[in-house]
């Protein structure tokens, strides 16, 4: 199976907005990353992040919301798929969640790759009132979202009492433009609970964070669930997420990245990111695939101000994975 390549759009989360001071130019910002990526050609799809808070730290600069801009970039794009990496479970109830899904899917004329998460951001959480349940609340809650999601794309009439939620045989029309359903991406490498999920209900899993010892582990303990539900491993997507930067030949890391490090040291930096020319980070992606994993998200620094770190992964990185 060829290696497919996802791209996070700058939506404000990682601070990769804040040196342009119109929210409105943001936002085309944003947007024009996102054609960018679509006509490239190398690209299958466009990421968002779901979340309401900058890091490293809160602060008050932009943050786009998730699914307004899932929605806004459905119209905006024509062939490039959309996903978010990965919807918070506890920010929306899921039934609404599965309607809403449900019209992103159609607004974009079958293109969205529906994530979700149990979520993680402590801050924001308490911030917008949502309270943090411990870990196993917050995955118990998850658990129940996952069936609810799956059974509203797929039947009439569901019902469902559980610890967390209740409904009551909500319509939800239409279900999708996608048939069965939109695309089931579940995030987290949790292995107990998680990755059960990923092998009962999903149609993609996203784990590893590009560390290819991480991943091959992580996909063994899926394959286990999948023997275990019944579930043929193969045909779930097996995606990791990396942070690149991409170097000239010769060219000073520490210098290279000095604007993207936004104060942090080098050392801070290349913890996060991985830095090197187009074939060193290809070497590193192609011991991703083969660990295991098909699909590779990368996160590219300063696209709201430079499209070429996009254009020369595009041209230099993805043919060598092709």
């Amino acid at each position: 199976m060829p290696v497919e390549f996802g791209v996070f759009v700058p939506q404000g989360w990682r601070m990769d907005l804040v040196e342009i001071e119109d929210p409105v130019e943001q936002y085309e910002a944003m947007t024009s990353v996102a054609r960018a990526a679509e006509e490239s050609g190398a690209f299958d799809s466009i990421w968002l992040y779901d979340h309401f808070h900058t890091v490293p730290e809160p602060t008050k600069n932009t943050v786009f919301e998730c699914w307004m801009s899932t929605a806004g970039l459905a119209r905006d794009t024509r062939r490039v798929k959309i996903g978010q990496m990965v919807t918070c479970n506890g920010y929306r109830n899921p039934a609404l969640l599965a309607k809403m899904a449900s019209t992103a899917d159609v607004m974009s004329g079958g293109r969205l790759l529906f994530g979700l998460g149990a979520g993680w951001y402590e801050h924001e959480w308490r911030a917008y009132g949502y309270g943090f349940p411990e870990v196993p609340e917050r995955m118990r809650a998850f658990r129940e979202a996952c069936e609810i999601i799956h059974r509203l794309w797929t039947e009439d009439d569901v019902v469902f009492d559980g610890e967390f939620y209740h409904i009551d045989r909500p319509i939800n029309e239409p279900k999708s433009a996608q048939k069965p359903h939109p695309p089931f991406w579940i995030g987290g490498g949790g292995e107990r609970v998680t990755l059960r999920l990923v092998a009962r209900w999903g149609d993609a899993c996203n784990v590893g964070g590009g560390d290819p010892e991480a991943i091959r582990h992580k996909l063994d303990v899926l394959r286990g669930h999948c023997e275990r539900e019944g579930r043929d491993f193969e045909e779930i997507t097996r995606s990791t997420s990396v942070n690149v930067h991409l170097l000239e030949e010769g060219e000073d890391p520490e210098r290279a990245t000095g604007k993207a490090r936004m104060g942090r040291s080098y050392e801070e930096y290349a913890k996060e990111f991985v830095v090197g020319t187009p074939d060193e980070v290809a070497s590193r992606l192609e011991r991703c695939v083969e660990a295991g994993a098909d699909y590779i998200i990368v996160y590219l620094p300063r696209l709201a101000y430079d499209h070429s770190m996009l254009h020369r992964f595009a041209e230099e990185v993805v043919p060598r994975l092709r």
